[in-house]
């Protein structure tokens, strides 16, 4: 069975999620990843391996969705809670600029005093002092800053764009089952909700990354599901440009402290739903390896379980180390990495076009 399913996604034909479902059942992990890197070839440009000198801002710690799985958060009363004044913001990116960035991420907390007009202010200062990308605001910022603001997920959208917004990051998904959410960010965006944004804005030709967090409480038929919606979308919608899959890291979050899921996802683990991620999900051409999580390598492995990008050089990196996770690669790094693996390295945009 597994092996009739296997040579479907190398002739081409799309694999159902029961399927996927069974793949993960196997313990062949050397046959899914051989898999996976064969079908990952056919969408590669000759042996290039694609990265993204950028850095990850986050303008604020402040948030109220209180998720089990996030060490990073604050409210607004704590000592070490901050809103980032535009001129931090923009040493940031000057330092970013100065390293040869092209792009920023910038990203936060659900923080209710900072609605519509802020990020309009911030965003078009932003873009009259820099030629920079602006990736920024994943959609359950967006729903939220949309329900404070008191305007439909539409106007909120275009007046971001208006303001100088490029691109949006796929963060927020963690798994796309409601039941799920319920359990670890009941106070986050639904699925629906998370799906709603990404359609809006590939409608509005803003196109964005999708990403999954795993590891938790959730099932491999919640995974494959998570697959099956963001599969389903881009058939729909055709706007993401990349899927990044990333294990949930446990050091000081409630899941771990209060609820005791405390066992990390092993580099096997990561590698094989990474391989299954790109036989099931026929319609994405970018898989990015998570070295940040796993360290450089696994990520180095994941180019051979898929992967056919390194991702971010992560100049700044604050929500996964919150939670006790450090791992830390210059362009340098990540270019021998590529080249030690047998293939080219190539510096890209968000796009995945080339940039020299």
């Amino acid at each position: 069975m597994m092996e009739t399913t296997l040579n479907k996604s190398l002739e081409g034909e799309r694999i159902s999620p029961e399927e996927a479902v069974q793949l993960f059942q196997s313990t062949d992990n050397l046959l899914l990843g051989n898999v996976a890197s064969r079908i990952s070839r056919k969408k590669m440009e000759e042996r290039v391996v694609t990265y993204i000198v950028d850095r990850n801002i986050n303008y604020t710690n402040i948030c109220v969705t209180d998720c089990a799985f996030c060490a990073f958060y604050r409210k607004e009363r704590d000592e070490d809670a901050y809103v980032h004044p535009f001129d931090t913001i923009a040493e940031k990116i000057e330092e970013t600029v100065a390293l040869g960035g092209t792009q920023i991420l910038l990203q936060g907390g659900h923080n209710i005093n900072l609605r519509i007009d802020y990020f309009e202010d911030l965003f078009q200062r932003i873009k009259e002092r820099f030629d920079i990308h602006l990736h920024a605001l994943s959609p359950p910022e967006i729903v939220h800053t949309a329900k404070i603001s008191k305007l439909t997920l539409e106007e909120t959208l275009q007046r971001l764009s208006d303001a100088g917004l490029d691109s949006i990051p796929g963060g927020g998904a963690e798994i796309l089952v409601d039941a799920v959410r319920r359990k670890i960010s009941p106070h986050k965006c639904s699925t629906d909700e998370w799906l709603d944004v990404m359609d809006r804005a590939h409608g509005m030709n803003i196109p964005t990354t999708a990403t999954m967090m795993f590891g938790h409480v959730e099932t491999v038929e919640d995974r494959v599901e998570h697959l099956r919606q963001i599969r389903e979308q881009q058939d729909k919608s055709g706007g993401f440009t990349a899927f990044i899959p990333w294990p949930f890291q446990p050091g000081r979050t409630e899941l771990s402290i209060d609820l005791g899921i405390t066992s990390q996802v092993t580099g096997l683990d990561y590698l094989k739903t990474l391989a299954i991620s790109r036989i099931f999900l026929d319609n994405f051409d970018n898989l990015q390896a998570s070295w940040v999580t796993q360290g450089p390598k696994v990520g180095q492995m994941a180019l051979y379980y898929g992967a056919n990008d390194m991702g971010s050089t992560m100049l700044e990196e604050n929500v996964v180390r919150a939670a006790g996770t450090v791992h830390c690669l210059n362009e340098e790094d990540i270019r021998r990495i590529i080249t030690d693996s047998g293939f080219t390295p190539q510096r890209r945009n968000m796009r995945y076009e080339k940039v020299s």
